[in-house]
């Protein structure tokens, strides 16, 4: 299972959405075309905006900027995970953690 856990400012996302085999995931390859997709635009736009670290099954998303075209790509990126959990709930699951 893809899981988006969202706290403020930091994003991580973890795992494989197991809805078909590796190299042929639906569900991965439309997770990671709407996340790369996101971070790619937020740092055209200000490359200082973010930063990110890739590992094995995991993606962190740190937000640096209040700029607000950053936060609706970021905001339309998360809209877009939630509508593939909806329809995919079994392989995504986000969770909205609040800060403290």
């Amino acid at each position: 299972m893809i899981k988006v856990n969202i706290k403020s400012n930091h994003i991580v996302i973890t795992g494989h959405a197991n809805f078909a085999d590796y190299g042929k995931d639906i569900v991965c390859a439309s997770a990671s075309s709407i996340v790369i997709t996101s971070i790619n635009a937020c740092l055209r736009i200000d490359i200082h905006s973010l930063e990110y670290k890739e590992e094995q099954d995991k993606l962190t998303i740190d937000i640096k900027s209040n700029d607000p075209i950053i936060r609706l790509i970021i905001e339309n990126m998360i809209s877009m995970l939630e509508e593939l959990a909806e329809t995919y709930n079994k392989n995504v699951k986000i969770v909205k953690e609040e800060d403290r």
